[in-house]
């Protein structure tokens, strides 16, 4: 009998707000947070729009300096901001625990920032004719630094966070694609499940809004090129989807033992009640055609929960907007959950807040916990022309109330990694946003 693990704090950063309130009423009130790039000058890119953490946040709305991190790439930022949301959230004093039995596991990607303005010198001394291996070797040299690149390690963010809260026990990042935050959150909740801590920070945080990242993912063809209508760009499962938008965030979460949070009169969002990770074990660039991975992952997480299909009150889905994604997911649910699947909503938050990377699952989560807090699903925008491959419930274009007992977050990821969780109803919800940071 393993221990239960419950959330009792969380934290965003989001294209659509930093506080859980406004974060949460932009979702159900199907707003887009996607726009024209700003971070660097896209104009002769051939995907020009994102989902953009606002140019106005910053660390002060968590009282950091963030002088402190000019420099440290957005995730870092984000990751941060995001963890001392959660940890004001959740009402915890982190000093009055064992630090050794307190720790963090988050999902950051490599932000790939300090190659970004390699590839744009190198981009602009082709197009003038004037590259040479000068050139090239001359910004190499200024970049790669070991003092600075430290910050560009993607395991800064969770030793960041260990170090500003005095968390002695484990500190881990996971780099796992689009799956790494569901399964940091996964790995960390096994943690305390065995005993090893009885607090983690978890969750992720990502940017790849840079010269790189869009210019690697236009190059898979991966991007919507809706550059004229950026809030009808991300489409998942509509007939006329035509690639993902790139996003960015994070958000991190408190993950107690049950005990733990309950004597100490926490407020309790939900318990994680199933986790479950598989592969496809098919191709390094594509997802298996019948989702094979997807479908054990989802099932695990069920077989952890103890519950079936028919259980869950909502999916909150992968749900990119690129054409094989959706085909496969929808297939995934289906295999999944057998005829149950027709009576589950699913919706994809990613069609209002583009896709975060590494931290989509962490973010989607959050969403989870807000959909069953509030008894109410977020839309899935854009969808306009049903895909006849694509055939569940998709609640489309106005949030839905449903009674949520257990909800189920799918993730899908580049290489055929996969991962499931399942947040169960524990007790009566607290108010919404009671304690948004």
């Amino acid at each position: 009998m393993h221990r239960r693990v419950v959330i009792t704090g969380m934290g965003v950063v989001t294209p659509l707000g930093h506080r859980l309130d406004t974060f949460w009423q932009n979702l159900t009130s199907g707003r887009s947070g996607v726009g024209p790039i700003s971070t660097f000058d896209a104009s002769n890119f051939p995907v020009r729009i994102a989902a953009e953490v606002p140019a106005s946040w910053s660390l002060e709305s968590v009282g950091e300096n963030p002088r402190q991190w000019a420099g440290a790439p957005r995730q870092s930022s984000f990751a941060l901001a995001a963890g001392i949301s959660a940890v004001r959230d959740s009402g915890i004093e982190l000093d009055r625990f064992d630090p050794l039995l307190s720790g963090v596991y988050l999902g950051c990607g490599e932000p790939f920032t300090p190659f970004a303005p390699l590839v744009g010198s190198i981009s602009q001394s082709i197009a003038d004719q004037k590259f040479n291996s000068a050139t090239f070797t001359d910004t190499a040299l200024r970049l790669f630094d070991p003092q600075s690149q430290r910050q560009f390690d993607p395991k800064m963010p969770a030793i960041s966070l260990a170090a500003r809260f005095n968390l002695q026990g484990p500190s881990v990042n996971c780099i796992a694609a689009c799956v790494s935050s569901s399964q940091a959150i996964g790995q960390a909740v096994r943690m305390i499940r065995r005993g090893e801590v009885n607090t983690m920070l978890c969750g992720g945080a990502h940017s790849c809004i840079n010269e790189l990242g869009v210019t690697g993912f236009s190059r898979l063809s991966a991007l919507s090129q809706h550059n004229d209508s950026p809030t009808q760009a991300s489409r998942p499962f509509d007939r006329n989807r035509d690639g993902f938008v790139i996003g960015e965030g994070g958000a991190v979460f408190v993950a107690e033992e049950y005990e733990q949070a309950r004597r100490r009169g926490a407020h309790i969002y939900a318990e994680v009640t199933g986790y479950g990770s598989a592969q496809d074990a098919f191709r390094v660039t594509d997802t298996h055609p019948q989702g094979r991975g997807s479908v054990q992952a989802i099932r695990r997480a069920l077989k952890d929960a103890g519950i079936d299909g028919q259980e869950l009150s909502y999916i909150n889905a992968h749900g990119t907007g690129t054409v094989l994604n959706d085909k496969v997911e929808t297939h995934s649910i289906k295999t999944a959950l057998g005829s149950a699947a027709y009576d589950v909503p699913v919706s994809s938050s990613k069609s209002m807040l583009g896709h975060a990377t590494t931290a989509c699952g962490a973010i989607e989560l959050a969403v989870a916990l807000l959909a069953m807090q509030s008894n109410t699903l977020p839309p899935t925008i854009n969808f306009d022309d049903p895909d006849p491959a694509c055939d569940l419930d998709y609640v489309p274009n106005v949030a839905r109330d449903v009674q949520c007992q257990h909800i189920l977050s799918n993730n899908i990821g580049f290489g055929g990694q996969n991962a499931a969780l399942i947040v169960s109803r524990v007790s009566e919800p607290r108010t919404c946003c009671q304690h948004a940071a």
